[in-house]
């Protein structure tokens, strides 16, 4: 192996695709299995529309429900690897939202989670969901 490939790692790039579905994989169930509690308990939703009154949200109950689907959905999406450039910018300016109206409140470490899942969907939307995809298949 030459200097520049030990350097650069260039070969790592042949399991660009496995990344890919790992990110998409491990993304999509925690997105689907953060909002599973909201999707099967109208107290928790009543719960989180709370929350987003709270914050000042305009029709928490609305936005509530809005939000928990747009993310169970977004969280299946790439699970799929279907629609992914767009459930990727779905799921940056979601969490852009987030940062802007919550978690700002907690400093740079509690709104790390919103920041990566900012940085995914970013990454998700320009790069694509790989071959490993619903998508790629299409």
């Amino acid at each position: 192996m030459s200097l520049s490939r030990a350097i650069t790692l260039a070969p790592l790039a042949t399991g660009s695709d496995a990344a890919f579905l790992a990110l998409r994989l491990g993304t999509g169930a925690f997105l689907v299995w953060g909002v599973w509690d909201n999707i099967t308990s109208a107290e928790h939703m009543a719960t989180f529309a709370g929350f987003l009154r709270q914050h000042g949200f305009p029709a928490p109950e609305i936005l509530a429900a809005f939000d928990v689907w747009l993310q169970f959905a977004i969280g299946v999406l790439f699970i799929l690897g279907l629609g992914t450039r767009w459930a990727g910018l779905a799921c940056a300016a979601n969490f852009v939202i987030a940062i802007v109206m919550v978690d700002h409140l907690q400093g740079w470490r509690g709104a790390f989670g919103s920041q990566c899942l900012v940085g995914i969907g970013l990454v998700l939307a320009t790069h694509g969901p790989g071959r490993f995809s619903v998508d790629d298949r299409l």
